[in-house]
């Protein structure tokens, strides 16, 4: 090992699990969360995000705990908490400020503080650090040291891992900087990336993220476009994909935690300084449409095709083959279906049906239990649906006739059965 830092991860979701695991092959981690079911299913072995493999779990030398007082063991603390914006699209770092009072109650002179968590550019040192200082009585800079390294965990993503991520660093010196980079780089093989500025690591990490939300806006703009004149999105997305420098992005519903959500820490931050984001802003407004676009295609298809009031929708988490269901758009899909009095059928095969009632007040269907319905939307391309193709799709539509909203296009349109209506974003 290239450092001699004893290591501790507060909070253990998608992000600081993996973190934590990684140098947990290396030697001992202080893994630390409140949630006490959480750390309870850690310690018997299993993770239920599914980012970590069980026996990668178990190889990891971890002390799983919720006792604050445990995180005295280390001096370097790496946080990876949730950073949620409210109903109004705000940034809600009450996460965050909660993880810095309980590790502020504990932190020692020596000690360097790392965030992962995805902020507006100047949270580390103006929200943050007052706060370590506060708690901890004592003085950074002085007595410890931060430093800013975004995550770039893509949630269900088996092949860019932690490890294989090139890792962005920062400090608030030079010296803070050379150790941050030596921690991580003992442990993530695709290198690091020294950043000049904590700001500058916090600006990269919330603009890598926009600039893919308007890559989709622009693709979900054109699927506007193109369904009122009658052209399949994707056909011309293929056409023009074959020329070398088309940027290859699809159509789709963007939610979850990172594209759904960044882009407002930017533009609130820009705000605050004076500058109304209007590009990002008009980005946000396309995607966060779509949901209720898909839904009333859905019922002109139907009332086109003889009527009907009931669509098994498939698929609700925020994106394909994870069981997460924070800021899923296809709930936008469902409450709009049901402002036309939609009897809706919800499916999916990752999501915990406990969850999804509360979250969202939405009863998961068993796939036994499914009934037939004059609809399907095909909302989340899960694993299973691509493996059940057409089979599974016509055994839940009445006579195995009626529409199909395929917002992803997995479904082979050449192969369609007769008496099927399909449509794809």
């Amino acid at each position: 090992m290239s450092h001699d830092r004893r290591i501790s991860v507060i909070g253990l979701g998608y992000v600081g699990l993996p973190v934590a695991v990684a140098f947990g092959r290396m030697g001992h981690v202080v893994a630390f969360d409140i949630s006490r079911p959480r750390v309870d299913g850690l310690k018997a072995g299993h993770d239920i995000t599914g980012e970590v493999e069980d026996a990668d779990l178990a190889a990891a030398d971890l002390l799983l705990s919720t006792d604050p007082a445990d995180l005295r063991q280390a001096d370097f603390h790496i946080i990876t908490v949730p950073t949620p914006v409210d109903e109004a699209n705000t940034p809600d770092l009450s996460p965050l400020v909660a993880a810095s009072t309980t590790l502020g109650a504990h932190l020692k002179k020596g000690d360097i503080v790392v965030y992962e968590s995805t902020v507006f550019p100047g949270a580390t040192e103006e929200v943050c650090v007052p706060v370590l200082e506060e708690c901890s009585g004592l003085k950074c800079g002085q007595d410890f040291w931060v430093g800013y390294s975004p995550e770039r965990i893509n949630p269900g993503d088996k092949e860019h891992r932690f490890e294989t991520i090139t890792k962005v660093v920062s400090g608030q010196d030079q010296a803070t900087l050379d150790t941050v980079a030596d921690v991580y780089g003992a442990v993530v093989t695709a290198g690091v990336h020294k950043a000049p500025t904590i700001k500058t690591a916090e600006a990269a990490k919330v603009i890598e993220n926009t600039q893919r939300d308007l890559n989709i806006a622009l693709m979900n703009e054109l699927a506007l476009i193109f369904d009122k004149l009658d052209i399949d999105t994707r056909d011309v997305l293929q056409a023009a994909g074959t020329k070398w420098n088309f940027l290859k992005f699809s159509p789709g519903l963007v939610g979850g935690h990172c594209i759904g959500v960044d882009p407002y820490y930017l533009t609130y931050r820009a705000e605050q300084m004076g500058h109304h984001p209007q590009v990002i802003t008009a980005g946000r407004e396309t995607n966060d449409e779509m949901g209720a676009f898909v839904a009333r295609k859905a019922v002109k298809l139907m009332l086109r095709n003889g009527g009907g009031d009931s669509v098994s929708v498939l698929g609700l988490t925020f994106k394909e083959n994870v069981p997460d269901l924070r800021n899923t758009k296809v709930i936008d899909v469902i409450e709009e279906l049901m402002t036309y009095g939609m009897k809706i059928q919800a499916h999916d095969p990752m999501a915990t049906p406990q969850e999804a009632q509360h979250e969202y007040g939405i009863a998961l269907t068993p796939t036994d239990a499914m009934e037939r319905t004059d609809a399907v939307i095909v909302a989340v391309p899960h694993g299973d649906y691509v493996a059940g193709g057409w089979d599974f799709i016509t055994s839940l539509l009445t006579d195995g006739k009626g529409v199909v909203v395929d917002v992803r296009g997995i479904l082979d349109r050449n192969t369609a059965p007769d008496g099927v209506i399909l449509w794809r974003l």
